[in-house]
């Protein structure tokens, strides 16, 4: 086929993710779909992964994903001739600890709230579903019926040809050398095949390249942070006898086990992998595999040996090592590239390429076609990936850790051990000494908790209270009866300045920002269906300046989405994140302590709620920000970083006559959701309303314009297909985390956003939206609720309102 001159997007790679992309887009209609593949389709790792195909991810949309991957690979037989092997043989997965038994057992609860049929099953029903398996040894196990197992060349064959049917041209052989841009836009890709070459003029490019999407995205000048690692498994002869089997994990083996033609493949993702490649993938790697390492992959087989004896009769047929691609927090990118406006990406599938690509492929073409999200991807999101985490000594570091975590114990709260340290705040070593215990969170070293005298600094994981519990607790205290102090650094913050830039913020926010000079406005960034993009606290500096403090995850995505809505406006946005630390005093004697280091007047009048007033503290210059996140009377200081040593120390020994004690933010977030405080990427995301989310109060339609007006309106007009509620759990001792299935009236109606424990109020909280159409708010909370822990259901309250200070005295006294 000859490679065309133009095309309206050119996919580049031709695993099973870009054949995924070019069929949908091709389905949606779009003309000029362009594949083009270094050498054969499916030769780079997709032809050697092991195909398991699993319902259930982490949260409802990954979910909802890989439901739609086993749906459509389902069909695709009839539709293509190709068949893909997809079969729904179901899925075992055992527990060896009391640990893991409390991991799959809230899996499971998981799965029935979003919808995935699971069963929970006994030692006993294992050896009677896997007849050649020891389960003495077998705490507990979850069956689910619907998973199941494909051929993945084939699935990528077939959806190469339903995109061939549909008009896209898929190329071989074709190697793309270049990508040409100008400005922020991709313009063309620079193409070879055996003698010839050329260019195709484009209007979008999708960087699907695998394991080579790292040097797809240099290109284009784009980061997409992904390391090849080398993935291990062996087949065996045919096993006598041996008929189709469920596919069964071990996770505290770190195996997985598939039958498949009557024999038995054993797979491993071993505690510490090998990172491969860190010179370049050749040039002719090709349908390749890496060299054996039996003694790397002998303590995977000696478990296997004992879990299933045959193992030992039975010859090796294949010891096969191949490679694969990982990203530092196991997700895989998806999306628009946060540097240019026309290049997309699709790479780093983590070993669950086959399940996760009719999905990814399906909302990647949606997203494409529609020029936003089709439904909340956060968690794939190319945008998520800090700028640093392209760099290949970093990548190389974390990739050893990441491969192995897909099987490790998902302890909530658990830290990544490896390539730690990039970015600290200025205040590290300070906090260091008085006992901080770090996490980590978009590359920064955040105080979590802080040790007592004596107390090994570092984490216990439990899915019950961990050994920092209690040191929360005391924090919590401080910051409701006395003084906290704690590091917020790490959050963004985005200068907006110039002569539009009043005008600029009243486009893209809800709130109005004709506010006077120090006014500090809690807003959203609104899509145009009124899902909420960003929340934001916005600080008017002066005349023609504002200050954008996000998350620290979203920095840079917010500040690209500001900038792809900027239009003709004359602002110039800036970075200040690293700048300026920031250090929150809160608390009932958060005024008195900046009495004592400041000459400012804090009363209330002359320094109320809501405002920033630059003042002098200690021996150096500072502002404060009289706003707060959990919920007390407070102050956050932003100071350049050259004094923020300076200011530590002079709050913490002024500290000591007020009661003061350093915090962590487990801290931070126990009490905000107490206060019922939103968290962006859990309580609300680009899919949830606003107004249904309860925060139409940080939204003024009386503006005239802005982006999400028209949705806001129409939702008030038409009322609310569901609320937020908040729940407090009766019983003070189970836990929530997140996606715990909410029960009103005994039915499963929704689950939990967010979750931690409220120490105040003495029960574990949760936030989580209830369907409720045409519902009045008295009769939404006049059901009985219930919260399911882990197979067990627990009462729980439910508000509409705070329930801690639900009138907000104290954080306005």
């Amino acid at each position: 086929m000859t490679v065309p001159s133009h095309a309206r997007v050119v996919i580049i790679g031709g695993g099973v993710i870009g054949c995924s992309v070019a069929y949908h887009l091709a389905k949606q209609g779009w003309s000029d779909v362009v594949l083009l593949e270094r050498k054969q389709l499916t030769s780079g790792t997709t032809w050697h992964a092991a195909g398991l195909i699993a319902q259930l991810r982490a949260s409802i949309n990954m979910t909802r994903l890989a439901k739609y991957s086993q749906e459509l690979y389902g069909e695709l037989e009839a539709e293509t001739g190709v068949s893909t092997g997809f079969k729904r043989n179901g899925s075992i997965t055992v527990a060896l600890t009391e640990h893991r038994q409390e991991e799959i057992l809230r899996q499971a609860s998981m799965a029935r709230a979003f919808g995935v049929e699971v069963e929970q099953i006994s030692p006993t029903d294992v050896a009677t579903r896997y007849p050649h398996l020891n389960t003495d040894d077998i705490v507990g196990a979850v069956y689910l019926d619907k998973d199941g197992q494909g051929d993945p060349a084939n699935i990528a064959l077939a959806l190469a040809k339903g995109a061939r049917q549909k008009g896209a041209k898929v190329l071989e052989r074709v190697s793309v050398t270049g990508i040409k841009r100008e400005g922020i836009r991709v313009t063309g890709v620079d193409w070879q095949s055996g003698e010839e070459s050329g260019h195709i003029t484009a209007d979008m490019v999708v960087n699907c390249g695998g394991m080579w999407g790292h040097d797809v995205g240099r290109l284009a000048g784009v980061n997409v942070p992904l390391q090849a690692c080398e993935h291990f498994y062996i087949v065996t002869e045919a096993i006598e006898g041996l008929q189709q089997l469920p596919v069964l994990r071990v996770p505290d083996e770190c195996a997985y086990y598939k039958e498949d033609a009557g024999k038995m493949l054993l797979g491993a993702f071993e505690p510490v992998a090998k990172p491969w490649a860190m010179d370049g993938i050749p040039k002719d790697f090709e349908f390749d595999q890496l060299p054996e390492d039996f003694d790397h992959f002998e303590p995977i087989l000696e478990a296997a040996v004992n879990r299933m004896p045959m193992l030992a009769e039975a010859g090796i047929h294949t010891f096969f090592n191949g490679p694969e691609s990982f990203t530092p927090d196991d997700a895989y990118h998806l999306g628009l590239a946060p540097e240019l406006d026309n290049f997309w990406v699709a790479a780093g599938f983590n070993s669950i390429g086959i399940q996760s690509a009719g999905g990814a492929g399906m909302a990647l073409a949606q997203w494409m076609e529609r020029g936003e999200k089709p439904f909340d991807l956060g968690d794939v999101d190319i945008s998520r990936m800090q700028p640093f985490q392209g760099n290949k000594t970093y990548l190389a570091k974390r990739a050893t850790e990441t491969l192995g975590l897909l099987y490790a114990d998902h302890f909530p709260y658990r830290q990544k051990a490896t390539a730690r340290g990039v970015r600290r705040s200025p205040l590290h070593e300070h906090l260091k000494a008085q006992g901080a215990v770090f996490g980590e969170f978009a590359g920064w070293e955040r105080a979590n908790w802080f040790a007592d005298e004596g107390q090994t600094p570092e984490y216990e994981y439990s899915w019950k209270r961990q050994n920092w519990f209690e040191n929360s607790a005391r924090e919590h205290a401080a910051i409701r009866e006395a003084v906290g102090l704690y590091d917020m650094s790490s959050f963004g913050k985005i200068r907006v300045e110039g002569k539009d830039a009043e005008a600029f913020l009243n486009h893209i926010c809800g709130a109005d920002m004709a506010v006077v000079n120090g006014k500090i406005v809690y807003t959203q960034f609104l899509n145009q269906y009124g899902g909420i993009e960003a929340d934001v606290t916005v600080t008017r500096l002066s005349d023609d300046a504002y200050l954008v403090v996000t998350p620290a995850a979203t920095r840079l995505a917010d500040q690209t989405w500001m900038r792809r809505h900027k239009g003709d406006f004359n602002v110039v946005l800036s970075d200040m994140t690293p700048g300026e630390a920031v250090l929150a005093i809160m608390g009932p004697n958060a005024r008195a302590l900046m009495q004592t280091v400041s000459p400012h007047d804090f009363s209330n009048d002359a320094h109320p709620f809501g405002m920033a007033h630059e003042i002098e503290l200690g021996m150096g210059l500072a502002r404060a920000h009289r706003v707060s996140y959990v919920g007390e009377l407070g102050y956050e200081i932003y100071i350049s970083s050259d004094m923020a040593g300076h200011v530590f120390e002079t709050l913490h020994e002024a500290g000591q006559d007020h009661g003061l004690k350093l915090c962590g933010l487990h801290m931070m977030d126990s009490c905000r959701i107490e206060k019922g405080f939103r968290h962006f990427g859990h309580d609300i995301t680009c899919e949830d309303h606003v107004v249904e989310a309860g925060l139409a109060f940080a939204v003024k339609t009386a503006k005239p314009s802005f982006i999400g007006r028209d949705a806001v309106l129409r939702k008030k007009d038409e009322g609310v297909n569901a609320r937020m509620l908040q729940f407090r759990l009766t019983d003070p001792e189970p836990l929530l985390y997140h996606n715990e299935p909410i029960l009103r009236d005994g039915e499963v109606v929704g689950h939990l956003t967010s979750g931690a424990y409220g120490h105040t109020l003495g029960g574990a909280m949760g936030l989580g939206y209830v369907p409720c159409k045409g519902e009045s708010p008295s009769e939404v909370l006049a059901s009985g609720y219930e919260i399911e822990v882990a197979g067990a259901r627990v009462a729980a309250e439910a508000s509409l309102k705070p329930m801690y200070d639900p009138k907000s005295e104290r954080m306005r006294a």
